[in-house]
C-alpha cells in the first residue's frame, strides 16, 4: 500500500543532526534529498523481502562452510531460484565470484531483518544484533523455508519508518566515505561497508512513485553511486 511520503528536508534535518551527534561530517548542501514533496512510498511485498533475506543469509552461509550441493537444494526446494540473482547462483553452486563481497552481505541481512520487525535495533554505531542469527533459517539444521516463515512472525515496519531510515544511511554512507577519503579517524565501530549494505538494503526494499522515481529494480541493480 503506497502512502505520502513525510516532509523529506525535515528528515533531512533531523538526521543531519544524528550525523552531528554520531561525529560525523555533514554532507554539502546541495546533497540530494531522496524523496521530493509529494511522492508516494512503500514497502517491497513482505514474501518478496522474505525471500532476499533467506537468500542472502545462504548466499553467507556459504562463505562460511555451507557445501555448495546443500545450498544448491535448500534453494530448489524452496522454490527461490527466480529470486536468485545470476552473480549469487554462480558463488551458491560453483564459488565463483568475490567471496569478500558476499561475506559483507551479512549486514544487507541485518537491515532486511530490521524492516521485517524481526530486530528491535539498526543502531549506525552497532554491529548486527547478535540475536540476528536466531532468526534466520537454520540451515545447520536443515529447517526448510517453509518452516522458517511459519515459525517467524513478521511485523514489517511502516514504509515511512523505513524511507527516514534510508535517508540516513544515504547521509552516513556519504560520511563514511568522506572519512575514509580523507583518512581521518572513524568514530564507533561500524566501517563504510556495513554502512554501505545496509544501504542496499534499504534503497532496495523502499519504492518510491513520483515523476523523479524509477521503477523497483532488481538486487544487483541499485544504484549506489551518489
Amino acid at each position: 500500500m503506497t502512502v505520502p511520503v513525510p516532509d523529506p528536508r525535515a528528515v533531512r534535518t533531523a538526521n543531519l543532526e544524528e550525523l552531528r551527534r554520531l561525529r560525523l561530517p555533514l554532507p554539502p548542501p546541495q546533497f540530494p534529498l531522496v524523496w521530493e514533496p509529494g511522492d508516494r512510498v512503500e514497502l517491497r511485498p513482505t514474501a518478496e523481502i522474505e525471500a532476499r533475506t533467506a537468500i542472502l543469509h545462504l548466499v553467507v552461509s556459504r562463505c562460511f562452510g555451507m557445501p555448495a550441493e546443500a545450498g544448491m537444494s535448500w534453494l530448489l526446494a524452496a522454490h527461490l531460484m527466480e529470486a536468485v540473482t545470476p552473480l549469487e547462483w554462480q558463488f551458491v553452486a560453483g564459488n565463483k565470484g568475490d567471496h569478500r563481497s558476499f561475506v559483507l552481505h551479512h549486514d544487507a541481512v541485518f537491515a532486511l531483518a530490521w524492516v521485517l520487525g524481526l530486530v528491535d535495533h539498526l543502531d549506525p554505531e552497532s554491529p548486527t544484533d547478535e540475536r540476528l542469527m536466531g532468526m534466520l533459517p537454520n540451515l545447520v539444521a536443515d529447517e526448510t523455508y517453509a518452516q522458517w516463515r511459519s515459525r517467524t512472525l513478521v511485523a514489517p515496519r511502516s514504509a515511512v519508518e523505513v524511507a527516514a531510515m534510508l535517508d540516513l544511511y544515504y547521509c552516513l554512507d556519504w560520511a563514511h566515505l568522506e572519512i575514509e577519503r580523507v583518512g581521518a579517524e572513524r568514530p564507533g565501530m561500524i566501517d563504510a561497508n556495513a554502512i554501505g549494505q545496509r544501504r542496499w538494503a534499504l534503497e532496495w526494499v523502499t519504492v518510491f512513485h513520483g515523476p523523479f522515481h524509477d521503477p523497483p529494480c532488481g538486487w544487483e541493480q541499485v544504484d549506489l553511486s551518489t
